[in-house]
């Protein structure tokens, strides 16, 4: 399990977050959150890079991005792959003290507190203190994160369910973390709050490539890690991951999982 706080960790970590992002949603979604051209922009937990690209393209050459997360080797790979002029991506983790970072008009979370259940609202708080007053906030996450399928047999649903809830308590993961965005900004005395609902994941008949690569890898890594036991398997987690893998790539399946968005103003 990793101690870091995202137990999503692995090698491929960065091109499953990169292949994800559809940069016509990111700009679509940061406009209704208010980001403007000339902002100074804080990207938390920045991935692949590729959202801060995306945010850098809207804030313009009068503006500055900077994309943080804990992970070295995303770091190098959003330098590889998303640097531009006027971004810039920094090593740190959102847990500690952010200051010389300096301030921002704009800060985006996306797909963040999720791996942070306990601790989310200490986080944000931190978060706050980069802020400029007057300046915008947005947080961004799902809610039922990977429960919401229909037609899975009984065991396959009541496994998934499982490393669900076994991660919950070894891995600080929250599979409902966005109903929560709201109330951290309302308790803050955050100003001028909004909030929007969408389906993120949309899925019925024949796979993509990207869903498959996507959900594969998110119930590989997570079922493994996890320590869920899987008794109703005779075979244990490879055969539990096999049936997985038949039954999510036929065209029966449907699944879905809401995407939840917040945004508000730092209080002068």
């Amino acid at each position: 399990m990793s101690t870091d706080g995202y137990f999503m960790e692995s090698e491929e970590e960065a091109k499953r977050l990169d292949l994800k992002t559809d940069p016509t949603v990111v700009d679509r979604h940061a406009r209704w959150a208010g980001l403007q051209p000339g902002m100074r922009v804080a990207d938390l937990g920045c991935g692949s890079g590729k959202t801060t690209f995306c945010l850098s393209k809207i804030a313009g050459t009068k503006g500055e991005t900077v994309g943080i997360d804990n992970s070295g080797q995303r770091i190098e790979f959003a330098k590889k792959h998303y640097s531009a002029e006027r971004i810039d991506y920094v090593l740190a983790d959102i847990r500690s003290d952010l200051s010389s970072l300096g301030k921002f008009d704009f800060v985006w979370i996306r797909f963040v507190m999720e791996y942070y259940g306990s601790t989310a609202y200490e986080i944000i708080k931190n978060i706050n203190t980069i802020l400029k007053p007057g300046g915008i906030l947005c947080l961004i996450d799902l809610d039922y994160n990977c429960l919401t399928h229909y037609g899975l047999p009984k065991r396959l649903e009541s496994a998934i369910l499982g490393i669900k809830k076994t991660l919950e308590k070894k891995a600080d993961c929250d599979p409902y973390a966005g109903r929560k965005l709201y109330s951290y900004l309302y308790d803050m005395k955050y100003r001028d709050i909004d909030m929007t609902i969408e389906a993120h994941h949309l899925i019925f008949g024949e796979l993509n490539e990207i869903d498959a690569f996507n959900w594969t890898k998110k119930v590989e890594v997570g079922g493994k890690l996890s320590g869920y036991p899987f008794s109703d398997y005779a075979g244990g987690y490879e055969e539990f991951f096999e049936e997985f893998k038949r039954i999510f790539t036929h065209p029966r399946r449907f699944t879905y999982t809401p995407i939840i968005l917040c945004r508000g103003k730092k209080p002068n």
